[in-house]
């Protein structure tokens, strides 16, 4: 697995159209990684929009891939600030700082994720809007799924006595827009949170590494980025 950092140049239109629209700016990273008129391959890369800028303002995407990519490929004057460097990118594999290879249950990181927390009913999946159950929907997935768990806060108090809360940070809550080739629209919620997790399961956790969570994935969705606890 190798994790990308690239910065896009907002001068750009072609970088507004795809900053506007996140299943455009997914189908322009795909060229990176399939050569031209073919399909990029399912589950190839997973990416995610970032929250802050570089120093400069230049919008951050995080890509996490199964292969190298390559960035000419896309072949948009501008489009990206600089090609990226070798400091851009890393083996997650490899990294000592992660000791993936020698995983072990108990290892804490500190992660971020942007999801779609959601439920399905009568066919149709609805966000989960309200943040006690953005919370227990990632709880669940970790636990049940995943391979991981997540650290416990004190709640409120209720009649019924103290309910505990999922301590975790939960923010940029919004629903992303997005056309297919056809002109469908596409509408995903998405949150973003940040946490410390714990690894439970060593084999399901490296495997939602390199998979993701939860739907909406050609939208920017579903990469656990993960980092040391300092």
């Amino acid at each position: 697995m190798f994790l990308h950092k690239i910065h896009l140049n907002p001068k750009s239109r072609e970088v507004r159209r795809d900053l506007a629209d996140p299943y455009e700016l997914h189908s322009t990273l795909c060229r990176a990684f399939s050569p031209s008129d073919t399909k990029c391959p399912e589950g190839e890369f997973l990416w995610r929009l970032e929250p802050e800028t570089d120093k400069e303002g230049n919008p951050r995407v995080i890509i996490q891939s199964r292969s190298f990519p390559d960035w000419s490929r896309i072949n948009i004057r501008d489009w990206l600030v600089k090609p990226p460097s070798g400091s851009d990118v890393i083996n997650l594999l490899e990294s000592r700082r992660l000791n993936l290879k020698s995983l072990q249950p108990g290892a804490k990181f500190r992660f971020r994720l942007r999801a779609n927390p959601s439920v399905k009913r009568d066919g149709k999946r609805l966000g989960l809007l309200n943040t006690p159950g953005q919370e227990l929907w990632l709880d669940r997935k970790g636990r049940e799924q995943h391979g991981f768990t997540l650290p416990y806060l004190a709640g409120p108090e209720t009649k019924e006595g103290q309910i505990p809360r999922v301590a975790v940070r939960i923010f940029q809550e919004q629903m992303l827009r997005g056309h297919r080739r056809n002109r469908a629209e596409i509408r995903v919620f998405s949150a973003l949170y940040d946490g410390v997790l714990t690894v439970a399961e060593p084999g399901k956790f490296l495997e939602t590494l390199q998979k993701g969570i939860g739907h909406g994935k050609t939208m920017g969705l579903g990469l656990l980025s993960i980092a040391p606890v300092s």
